[in-house]
């Protein structure tokens, strides 16, 4: 039996806090933060704004105990029911010793980059559901698309819920601050094709764990990336699904973290494993990212997917890190099915 701990369903007329546990928000960007606080605003919720979110100085937003004592206040604050840092960064795993996870109750906690670095290790400790999603700036447009939007029923639902997930059409192949494509803050501009690597259909399902890879490779042989602990404690004889994003590294940095990742024993017991679209990867000397997974799934003899909604080109689904998960990836389209249970 399950002992995933989900938080709380967001109400309507609830807060968001804003808390930049990474890399906060430079001054000439703190429209961006006005504007998306005004769209939740828009929509009936109240709106929280960390002293963190406003500023950012050598890749940090502030000194790590203010980091820490502002993200375990709004943890512990009774009016917050989910809290959206700004965006990700480079060094929030410098912050994790500090976190008392012992005394953090459900509450969600939605991101993704560098802020999965912290999503990760809180479902992996406590067993408490947390949400690889869109970002507090991102959701700063008059319309939310279609993908991007159902994270409100991921954190709106309750246990015993099902949320149902498809495929984007169109994705944004250039990150920018200053283009969007009204009414969305995303340019979506180029045809979606989530791929398998064999070209075939599949279908597959277990607990998802999910991140960033860049940042939580580094969790592995620390007390914040035990993934077998974790299954143990709270989805004994339970498969896993990862959904993996990478932001900046080549084809074969990327390798050699999908490696190490293997080789500590984090794709054990796992059922399929989905990586993001990506602007990185660079091939070296003819080594591409596909042969990484193609690599990757002789390795593991699993469906592997790619191309995926999820990281740093929008839109992209929300994957709720301890839920269960039915993925179903045919012909470029996908559909994945949220089960809270």
């Amino acid at each position: 039996m399950t002992m995933i701990r989900y938080p709380k369903p967001l109400q309507q007329g609830g807060t968001v806090g804003v808390t930049a546990l990474s890399s906060g928000v430079k001054s000439e960007l703190h429209h961006l933060l006005r504007k998306a606080a005004h769209q939740f605003e828009q929509r009936g919720y109240a709106v929280k704004l960390g002293e963190t979110a406003w500023t950012s100085e050598k890749l940090t937003s502030a000194p790590g105990e203010l980091r820490i004592s502002e993200f375990m206040a709004m943890m512990g604050d009774e009016d917050i029911q989910v809290i959206i840092p700004p965006w990700g960064g480079e060094l929030l795993l410098e912050i994790l010793p500090a976190i008392d996870f012992g005394k953090l109750d459900p509450k969600w906690l939605i991101g993704y980059s560098d802020t999965s670095t912290l999503l990760l290790p809180l479902t992996l400790l406590t067993g408490i559901a947390t949400a690889h999603g869109t970002n507090f700036v991102d959701l700063r447009s008059d319309k939310w698309d279609e993908v991007t939007s159902k994270f409100m029923e991921m954190l709106t639902a309750s246990v015993g819920d099902t949320v149902i997930q498809q495929s984007s059409e169109k994705f944004q192949s250039e990150w920018q601050h200053t283009v969007s494509s009204e009414p969305y803050v995303f340019n979506l501009d180029t045809d979606t094709s989530w791929k398998t690597v064999d070209d075939m259909p599949v279908r597959f399902e277990g607990r998802i764990l999910s991140g960033c890879i860049d940042t939580i490779r580094h969790l592995i042989g620390t007390p914040f990336g035990n993934v077998q602990a974790f299954r143990d404690n709270f989805i004994p004889n339970e498969k896993i699904v990862w959904v993996i994003e990478n932001c900046e590294m080549n084809a074969p940095d990327f390798y050699r973290s999908i490696l190490q990742l293997y080789n500590a024993g984090w794709f054990t017991h796992t059922s399929g494993i989905i990586f993001g679209r990506t602007a990185a990867g660079i091939a070296v000397d003819g080594f591409t990212d596909i042969d990484a997974m193609e690599r990757l799934a002789e390795l593991t003899g699993v469906p592997i997917v790619y191309d995926a909604d999820i990281g740093h080109m929008p839109p992209q689904m929300t994957f709720v890190n301890g839920a269960f998960v039915e993925v179903e990836v045919a012909s470029g389209k996908a559909v994945v099915t949220t089960k809270f249970i």
